[in-house]
């Protein structure tokens, strides 16, 4: 045999040699990948809106994986439109967090439309008692996100009781220094301020009103119509006027998400009048912002506005 023969062959047999070698490595490494991945698995949680999300972020660490399907500060979360990339999303979840209470009737369809074995989904309005025709904007309730926060700690234990130490040590953690501003403003807003007669264009500010002790007059009616996008009576909108023109409220609180014509003729009255406005918002704002962080910066405004309307 020509020794060109002899060399290609011994070339053809070492190649695959280092093939075989190869492939078994590569065989080795895969094992390993997928054993390192069954170790460390992170639960996929998706959240309707980004200020529970927040929420449920800070509480799993690194442990879980958070998609917020509302996350866009001018989206209505009210009338959203799921796609199927958020089908898809939810499918694939592990534990689902809805707000409920009729404020994203979507969310529970999509939970409804892809059935999973093993998921766990948190309802908070049902969590917290609150159907359909309640106030659905619980997140600016202070009693009802540190029950929830505890709910959503006790479900992510029951989901992976590996880490139930690490849960419990995030979900103190949060609970005794993410939220101490947000804790301290509301104390001392209460402390102050309270009893004040205040006024606001939605019904998400029913709840945070009676945390801070401040008196919300404007009619209930009237914040919920503004909130759900429905005609506001004229009964109610001729009160609301008054309470403006003779100054029966110190500041006026609106969310500067929902502004149509009304509601911005509404906000230059008090400006005539010298009522100082503050803002809040529905949604994350801005978009990337800690839900600790979001609500200390409106409560920040809140207290400026009172500091100018009471003078001290």
């Amino acid at each position: 045999m020509p020794l060109s023969h002899v060399l290609r062959r011994v070339l053809t047999l070492i190649s695959t040699f280092l093939l075989v070698v190869i492939l078994a490595a590569c065989g080795t490494i895969a094992q390993s990948t997928t054993s390192s991945n069954t170790s460390n698995n992170i639960i996929h949680v998706v959240a309707a809106e980004n200020f529970w999300g927040s929420i449920v972020a800070q509480i799993g660490g690194n442990y879980i994986q958070v998609t917020s399907i509302i996350s866009d500060p001018n989206a209505d979360p009210h009338s959203y439109e799921p796609t199927t990339a958020d089908a898809r999303t939810v499918a694939d979840a592990q534990y689902v967090i809805l707000n409920g209470a009729g404020y994203d009737p979507w969310a529970d369809k999509l939970l409804q439309s892809n059935p999973v074995s093993g998921r766990k989904a948190l309802n908070i309005g049902t969590f917290n008692g609150k159907y359909a025709g309640d106030n659905p904007h619980m997140w600016y309730n202070p009693a009802y996100v540190m029950a929830t926060i505890a709910k959503i700690r006790d479900d992510l234990k029951t989901l992976d009781p590996a880490h139930a130490v690490a849960f419990d040590q995030f979900a103190q953690s949060f609970q005794q220094r993410g939220l101490k501003q947000y804790h301290d403003l509301i104390a001392a807003i209460k402390a102050r301020y309270s009893g004040t007669p205040v006024g606001a264009t939605e019904s998400i500010f029913s709840y945070l009103a009676p945390a801070l002790g401040l008196q919300l007059i404007t009619p209930y009616s009237y914040l919920k119509a503004v909130s759900e996008g429905e005609d506001i009576s004229a009964a109610d909108e001729a009160l609301v006027e008054q309470q403006i023109t003779q100054k029966q409220i110190k500041i006026l609180i609106y969310n500067s998400q929902n502004t149509p014509n009304n509601i911005q003729t509404l906000i230059k009255k008090a400006q005539a009048n010298h009522i100082p406005v503050a803002t809040i918002t529905e949604t994350l704002t801005p978009a990337h912002a800690t839900f600790q962080d979001w609500q200390s910066k409106q409560l920040q405004g809140i207290q400026t506005a009172l500091q100018q309307a009471i003078g001290k």
